[in-house]
């Protein structure tokens, strides 16, 4: 909650009120000093000492504070405190004056409230207690009741509070009141604490000293309860406890897909980049009709994207995510799972509108999710809450502003949620805060320092239940002056008043009708009317074996999801690539005997081309012999000829010649 920027019109109102608040004191302790000695002369009656309020001292009981001294003057005893509520209204006629009155006038909401404690008044100087009364102990107001509009719950708001001061009682009184009110209530038990819910109350001398200084009217009831675990259940409804006080209950899951990879990537300490690479396999998975329900689903899409041929050209695809990165979202799934979270995702999953029931009596069901191990998985037990939220604002319609909320959601130890948070985380939160107030759902933070939530989300809420805060170190300091400057004007000395507070005391702050800040009231914590503390083991296991939820939700079962169907589809793709390589591996060898083929036929045609050119080379040599034999046969035949013409010419000649020159010699 932000502190509103002082008005100076409303500063000078609340000046004039304080002076006249100290002229009525002043004339309240004249008119009591005169009634004073007037009953001194009469000897009839003594000054009355009032009674301390009683703070919570234990989960289980209240304890009574000593009763404040009488005025040292007086020599008579002071009487006992009263212990009967009839004593209130002489009370309250008494000290409904001044800041008292401002704070009764502005809690008297026309619409129903929801009840927080009893006004709790701290004297002034200007302003003691009535009657005289010198005691320094701030004192409870009967009939000045201080609580928060039932429809602005929606508005949300926080309960701060060091260790030890009452804010899980708190938290149990504001349940108890939202459950009679008729508004479904949904809780984290962080201290084991929170059972007793389902048994009424004890009466004891103390309780009724306590509720007589205060004028409450109480009576010890127990509420309709349904206990929820995270994962699965380790018992039965038959057997439902290992030890006294110890409870299991129907298991809350929720599916991966579901859960989303900004939630999932602060639950796995992710930086900035490797959310980013998430978010590609979460949207790669849905594109392919994956459904991511457990852990396993989770790990085996990342494996088949990052490790096989197929999903690397898929990944490639959609803007591909590095092998480190992919390492480091493995080994974190994996230390999840060792840790535990495995359980927290499969199916059935939880339908949100089983926290929204009521009883058959009309008050709403308290369903109170039993957390055993927060320390060692906190992150991942906030984050799962803020899921839920998430989960409600879906679901849920649009209503505005009902009377009464649909669903008060209480949100302990906050500070879990936010340690270490990424800036995506953080805007998801606002937002979700911001916008779910519009679906009727109240949220209620619980934790020990407002400065434990983000500013973006203090400022979305509209009341504060503020214990008390310590300052023992500069540190504690720092954070009480940044706690006292987020309270609206008042003027009360808040950081007085805060270091000052009991257990089972706070300081209220809520927005009125219209929107307005109410008074600054300091208050003594209502009693709440159920166990404050565990139940009896008989108690828890009638409360799991009525429960109508346990026998949908008790036990697991494991659907076809992307493990299932990415190891199908590995397999029919090893089945391709076997086919396809048995396929190649044949093709190639019948290329090979093609190729073989092919030489042996390329090599017989060359050797038969060689053999026929070699025969050719023969039969021509052969042919040339002949011819070269023939042309010398015919040579020599010529040369025979030749010689037989020369012969024949020869011998023709010579008788020629011899005819001739016979001729010639003989005178022709």
């Amino acid at each position: 909650m932000t502190s509103p920027t002082p008005d100076p019109a409303e500063i000078a109102r609340l000046k004039a009120e304080a002076a006249q608040a100290a002229a009525d004191a002043a004339a309240a302790k004249a008119a009591a000093a005169q009634a004073a000695l007037e009953a001194a002369l009469a000897a009839q009656t003594e000054p009355a000492v009032e009674s301390s309020p009683q703070p919570l001292d234990a989960p289980t009981q209240m304890e009574a504070r000593t009763p404040g001294s009488a005025d040292p003057a007086a020599t008579a005893p002071a009487a006992p405190a009263a212990t009967e509520p009839q004593d209130a209204p002489a009370v309250e006629s008494e000290a409904a004056s001044g800041y008292a009155a401002r704070v009764r006038d502005g809690y008297a909401f026309a619409g129903p409230v929801l009840p927080v404690g009893t006004y709790l008044d701290y004297p002034t100087e200007d302003e003691p207690h009535p009657a005289g009364t010198k005691t320094s102990e701030p004192i409870p107001v009967p009939g000045v009741n201080v609580g928060i509009p039932l429809g602005l719950l929606n508005r949300h708001a926080l309960v701060a509070g060091a260790t030890g001061t009452g804010k899980t009682r708190t938290l149990q009184l504001l349940a108890e009141g939202l459950s009679t009110a008729g508004v479904p209530v949904f809780l984290s038990d962080v201290k084991g604490d929170l059972t007793g819910l389902a048994e009424a109350g004890a009466a004891s001398a103390k309780l009724a000293a306590r509720n007589a200084a205060t004028g409450q009217a109480w009576e010890g009831r127990a509420f309709p309860l349904e206990l929820f675990t995270l994962g699965d259940s380790e018992g039965t409804a038959a057997q439902p406890a290992t030890a006294a006080g110890a409870s299991t209950g129907t298991p809350i899951r929720t599916t991966v897909t579901a859960f989303g990879p900004v939630l999932l990537s602060r639950v796995l300490g992710l930086n900035d980049t490797q959310t980013s690479a998430l978010e590609l396999v979460f949207h790669w998975a849905d594109a392919q009709g994956l459904a991511l329900i457990d852990l396993k689903d989770l790990r085996s899409v990342v494996d088949y994207l990052t490790g096989t041929e197929p999903g690397k050209q898929e990944l490639r695809g959609i803007g591909g995510v590095s092998s480190a990165t992919a390492g480091v979202i493995l080994r974190q799934v994996s230390a999840l799972e060792a840790a535990g979270g495995s359980v927290f995702f499969g199916e059935p999953a939880l339908d949100v509108h089983d926290l929204l029931r009521t009883a058959a009596d009309g008050r709403g069901v308290i369903s109170s999710l039993e957390l055993a191990d927060i320390q060692s998985q906190g992150t991942l037990f906030s984050t799962f809450l803020m899921w839920l939220l998430g989960e409600l604002f879906e679901v849920l319609p649009e209503v505005g502003d009902p009377d009464k909320p649909a669903l008060v959601f209480f949100f302990d130890e906050a500070h879990l949620l936010f340690d270490g948070a990424s800036k995506a985380f953080l805007e998801a939160v606002t937002r979700t805060v911001r916008l779910i107030r519009s679906k009727g759902v109240g949220i209620v933070f619980v934790t020990q320092s407002p400065t434990d939530v983000p500013e973006a989300v203090l400022a979305q809420l509209g009341s504060r239940i503020q214990h008390a805060l310590r300052a023992h170190t500069p540190a504690d300091a720092a954070k009480l002056k940044q706690a006292v400057s987020t309270f609206p004007v008042s003027p009360l000395d808040l950081t007085r008043v805060l270091t000052g507070l009991g257990t089972g005391q706070a300081v209220v702050s809520v927005l009125d009708e219209k929107g307005r800040p109410a008074p600054v009231a300091p208050v003594v914590v209502n009693t709440p009317a159920a166990v404050m503390g565990p139940a009896q083991p008989a108690t828890i296991r009638s409360v799991l074996s009525a429960s109508p939820l346990m026998p949908r939700y008790a036990t697991a079962v494991d659907n076809e999801s992307a493990y299932e169907l990415l190891a199908k589809r590995t397999e029919e793709e090893t089945a391709r690539a076997e086919a396809a390589r048995a396929a190649a591996e044949a093709q190639a060898a019948a290329e090979k005997a093609a190729q073989e083929a092919a030489k042996a036929q390329a090599k017989a045609e060359a050797q038969a081309a060689q053999e026929a050119q070699r025969t050719a080379e023969r039969l021509q040599r052969e042919a040339q012999k002949a011819a070269e034999r023939e042309q010398r046969a015919r040579e020599r035949a010529a040369e025979r000829r030749q010689r037989e013409v020369e012969k024949l010419i020869g011998s023709a000649g010579r008788q020629i010649t011899r005819s001739i020159l016979g001729n010639i010699l003989r005178g022709r």
